[in-house]
């Protein structure tokens, strides 16, 4: 792989993956009501693998933790040389706080839903996790530090010199000599309610000490908050690999932030134009390129994909290139525009590399070939024939993510029922593979129990019909356009991955 190339030659195919279930959290059971504050909608690993961070409707932000790297005796690439199988990835619970609450806009009369659209994970210092939260208005910045528990020791005072009512106070007070309690709790009948003093005080008064325990407790505290930017929803946060700022975008403007700096952002891109009736696209994702500080990407409604360099002007509305894949005009229906549409784009590990994702495909482009992308994958070609009932359900505008294997050789994304897919991406390679959000990835047919349809779309509310019987896919397996997987994450540098099905977080590892 040199030059950036992760992909390698068509010569030398990888062999296809067996994806087995690993992971459930938030498991629920058949027929289990799901709560919408519970819906998970925002998914990211951290750089090295080991923390993985999920956000929900509820505004709140749960962190996970593995486990099983710490029990290693030896670096992975040893252990893979052995005879042992390796243990697939475990991890578990490490904390959670909630980092948006439901807010009002007086001005514009707007409810602001404390729902988290993005969590992205800045770089770790002192042993402490850093990490970018957004909802539709506000970003905060949190860090979240394992902090020793403190208690209070100590408590006690001298029996023999404590007289209440004429008599000895009880004996219990000295017998707590050395007791430490955490939080600065007190014990039970540790002082009498009413004792009189000798004269002269308690010259063996003891005062309560507070120790410092080995045990610890993650504490999440947040250091910024940056808001009032931005007019629109935030649909993208993206850290920049200088490790200083960080960009927001909304639908029609990108801001460039300081992360030291909450009171003061940046307009690098603004494509509002003049007057609102000339507008004809909304930017949908921007994402940092992962080694070049000065250049970013930023897919539109349009389908189209703009490379631009922070070097060229303080005002980036001019692309330095243009990505986009030009249909002809025989094909073209009323749903083209709607379908073309750009939900998710994100860099390959090396940069060379942009996955986007439209309704209907994932595409990869190479960012020194603007002509077309090198290679197409169709998601769920079968529900082309159904676009007129998803849009009137309001379906066709949902926004799946998109995400790659850490060393570049596939590529996956979700789609309804519960689905995802994984495609291997190397020239040749044919490898296409479907699992369910289950224990049974591999099953095919899906009998999740109906549930109450939701509202998705981050930028404007709609609302899901009930009823209608669900078609199939290409299988013959029922399709449900209620139950979709819009939220996924592949492991930085194993073959894992981590996907949302409505509040459960399911993993899969290979």
């Amino acid at each position: 792989m040199n030059g950036g190339d992760e992909f390698g030659a068509s010569g030398d195919l990888p062999p296809p993956l067996d994806w087995r279930f690993s992971q459930v959290f938030g498991e629920r059971s058949a027929g289990e009501e799901v709560q919408e504050v519970d819906i998970i909608s925002a998914i990211e690993f951290d750089k090295s693998g080991d923390h993985l961070a999920t956000g929900d409707r509820g505004g709140r932000v749960v962190l996970f933790e593995r486990t099983d790297s710490k029990n290693a005796t030896g670096a992975r690439r040893d252990l893979e040389g052995t005879d042992y199988p390796l243990r697939h990835p475990e991890f578990r619970y490490k904390t959670e706080f909630q980092s948006h609450e439901p807010e009002f806009d007086y001005l514009k009369s707007l409810e602001i839903e404390e729902k988290i659209n993005k969590i992205r994970w800045s770089q770790t210092a002192n042993g402490a996790l850093f990490l970018l939260s957004t909802n539709d208005k506000t970003i905060k910045f949190w860090k979240v530090q394992d902090k020793k528990i403190k208690k209070i020791c100590d408590i006690n005072t001298d029996s023999s010199r404590l007289i209440g009512n004429g008599s000895v106070a009880s004996s219990s007070n000295s017998n707590s000599t050395n007791t430490c309690l955490a939080n600065g709790g007190l014990p039970d009948n540790s002082l009498s309610n009413d004792f009189s003093l000798q004269p002269g005080g308690i010259p063996l008064l003891r005062l309560p000490a507070v120790t410092t325990s080995h045990e610890t407790s993650p504490v999440a505290r947040c250091r910024r908050v940056y808001t009032h930017a931005h007019d629109y929803h935030i649909n993208s946060i993206s850290n920049n690999s200088d490790g200083e700022t960080f960009i927001s975008a909304d639908d029609l403007r990108i801001n460039l932030w300081n992360l030291e700096i909450s009171n003061q952002s940046f307009n690098i891109v603004d494509v509002k134009p003049a007057n609102m009736e000339d507008l004809t696209e909304v930017i949908t994702s921007a994402e940092f390129h992962p080694t070049h500080c000065n250049t970013l990407a930023y897919s539109s409604s349009k389908g189209s994909i703009r490379l631009i360099d922070l070097r060229q002007s303080a005002l980036c509305d001019s692309h330095s290139k243009l990505f986009e894949d030009t249909e002809t005009p025989s094909s073209r229906s009323f749903f083209t525009e709607i379908i073309a549409s750009i939900s998710d784009i994100k860099f390959a590990k090396q940069g060379r590399y942009i996955l986007s994702r439209d309704y209907m495909t994932l595409k990869l482009w190479d960012i020194n070939m603007d002509s077309g992308p090198v290679s197409t994958f169709q998601v769920h070609e079968y529900l082309r024939p159904k676009l007129c009932d998803l849009y009137e359900n309001d379906s066709i505008f949902d926004k799946f993510e998109c995400c790659l294997s850490g060393d570049g050789l596939r590529v996956a994304t979700g789609s309804y029922s519960n689905l995802f897919r994984v495609f291997g991406v190397t020239p040749g390679n044919t490898e296409t593979t479907t699992l369910e959000a289950s224990k049974n990835p591999m099953r095919r047919q899906v009998t999740t129990p109906s549930r109450p349809s939701r509202s998705l779309s981050s930028i404007t509310r709609v609302v899901r019909r009930e009823g209608g019987s669900p078609g199939t896919d290409g299988n013959g397996n029922t399709f449900d356009h209620t139950t979709k997987l819009l939220h996924l994450a592949w492991h930085p540098t194993e073959n894992s991955i981590a996907c949302a099905a409505a509040n459960s977080l399911y993993m899969y590892y290979a």
